[in-house]
């Protein structure tokens, strides 16, 4: 039995779930990993200079034990995060520690640490096998997967799964991710695929989405209203895009920062209207590496304002870290919130405490999403209130580029990745929901 064989059966219009049950599993299949032996390949560089082409490689895998509570998806597409680039230039330090520690928990989680690390946090596909304990999918059903790995044997995740003690991203802190053409999850991962979106674009959202509707919109982020003026650092990226939707799906005004007038021009194509391009304005919110300029933050508030009817930001959606925190913390209006997930420019936050304490402004820190959270960022996604950020698509083989890309901050939106799926365009459904949206979701294929 080989992964064609899988393929055929997908791509069968009378394959029913009996079918795939009945389908013999592969005893191996291919997979984006990186290598143990490795991590020590860019010791001494830069992490621009750090290059995923040269740690990502193209693996014949065997096929993971499946056990209670978990599934197996054939994997027709998935995407590229941050994570994975993270995980391919080992930094801040290496996944396979995590691989380790996750595999000392038990018999089972043994199969986590290997001398490769097959990675991914988002898949689009379809059931092939469920373990023990699984009732709510079969073989055969069409999914998407959120990241979020628990184990839920503690009293701590029970109100919030994100603060489970043994929550874990799948595909960064778990082995056997989606950047292959089989991925083992657990399966209150899984959820219904959008039926008029493509293989591809159903894959996009994942991570991102479910992410920024934590952060955003869910009372254990921001809890953003109507109205509220919110703050948006890189608006047209993976995860900005999202958030710049949520705010102009739930009546807030986004200020969206970008980086060039085409990142500009994509916010606009989603509605939004107020725009400050920090490259063509020229904010420099450091004098030096150790130094920021406060005068910049106020250049920046000022800015804002001109933007917002002279309204401060209620709300700042905060990914960037370093570069961004200071100019976050003052800019946001007295009582207000900084909600931050990531540090894509440094881990170190500094800012002026002044602005915080003595202006009651909040800082919240915000991971991934739980289930829940995850469900209705994607049911909104099925509903085409939210919409796919795909700019393009690589093929397995070429998922080292893709990372590169990335990391080096050449893409718009979300990029995909083909793993099953021969091609772009498969997998959609409902074509009369689709032809609806279709400009929608081929804004940012169109820049």
């Amino acid at each position: 039995m080989t992964v064609k064989d899988i393929l055929a059966a997908i791509q069968s219009p009378d394959s029913t779930s009996e079918d795939f049950a009945a389908l013999p599993l592969p005893e191996s299949y291919r997979a984006i990993t990186v290598h143990k032996d490795e991590t020590e390949m860019f010791a001494g560089l830069e992490t621009r200079d750090k290059d995923p082409r040269k740690s990502i490689h193209l693996d014949d895998v065997p096929l993971p034990e499946l056990g209670p509570g978990e599934a197996l998806v054939a994997v027709m597409a998935s995407s590229v995060n941050y994570n994975s680039v993270w995980t391919s230039i080992f930094e801040p330090l290496p996944t396979f520690g995590f691989l380790e520690r996750y595999g000392k928990l038990s018999e089972l989680t043994k199969r986590h640490d290997l001398p490769y690390h097959i990675i991914g946090s988002d898949l689009a596909g379809v059931v092939l096998r469920t373990g023990p304990g699984v009732n709510a999918w079969r073989p055969g059903d069409e999914v998407v997967a959120h990241c979020l790995s628990v184990e839920l044997e503690s009293s701590d995740g029970h109100n919030d799964t994100m603060l489970d003690p043994e929550q874990r991203i799948w595909g960064f802190e778990t082995n056997f991710g989606g950047l292959a053409e089989v991925a083992l999850v657990k399966s209150n991962q899984l959820m219904p695929k959008p039926d008029h979106l493509s293989w591809e674009e159903a894959a996009a959202p994942g991570l991102v989405n479910s992410t920024a509707y934590r952060q955003l919109v869910s009372r254990n982020g921001a809890g953003m209203k109507q109205g509220d003026n919110v703050l948006i650092w890189g608006a047209s990226g993976g995860l900005g895009s999202y958030a710049t939707q949520f705010a102009l799906a739930g009546g807030a005004n986004p200020i969206c920062v970008v980086s060039s007038d085409q990142k500009a021009e994509i916010c606009r194509r989603m509605g939004a209207e107020a725009i400050i391009d920090r490259n063509a304005e020229g904010y420099k919110f450091w004098k030096d590496e150790n130094t920021q300029d406060p005068r910049e933050w106020k250049r920046f508030g000022k800015r804002i304002r001109e933007l917002t009817g002279g309204e401060d930001v209620d709300i700042v959606f905060e990914h960037p870290g370093r570069e961004t925190f200071g100019a976050s913390v003052y800019v946001t209006r007295k009582g207000g919130t900084i909600v931050t997930c990531a540090s894509t420019s440094g881990y170190n936050h500094e800012y002026d405490n002044r602005y915080l304490w003595m202006s009651l402004k909040s800082i919240i820190g915000s991971h991934f999403a739980n289930y829940r959270e995850a469900w209705e960022a994607n049911r909104l996604v099925a509903k085409g209130k939210i919409h796919p950020t795909l700019s393009k698509v690589y093929s397995l083989e070429d998922t080292g580029q893709a990372a590169h890309d990335v990391h080096r901050n050449m893409h718009q939106g979300k990029v995909g990745v083909l793993c099953l799926a021969p091609e772009e365009g498969l997998g959609v459904r409902d074509h009369e929901k689709r032809a609806k949206h279709i400009d929608a979701i081929n804004r940012f294929r169109n820049i």
